[in-house]
């Protein structure tokens, strides 16, 4: 995914189908100048991991 698409993502009051390895994630935060962003899965908001934004797929 692109970084700017991703900030886009949060930025969006529709929730939007994002995985990241299969899965379905929430993004929190997207730092789009080093490309990474903080996510967590739909069902455990505590569970949050910084990773690429590049791994994140949407749909």
């Amino acid at each position: 995914m692109d970084p700017k698409r991703a900030q886009e993502i949060t930025s969006s009051i529709n929730m939007v189908d994002v995985r990241y390895n299969g899965s379905k994630v929430y993004i929190e935060h997207v730092d789009q100048d080093v490309g990474k962003a903080t996510i967590h899965p739909i069902n455990d908001p505590e569970k949050k991991q910084s990773v690429s934004v590049n791994d994140l797929t949407e749909g």
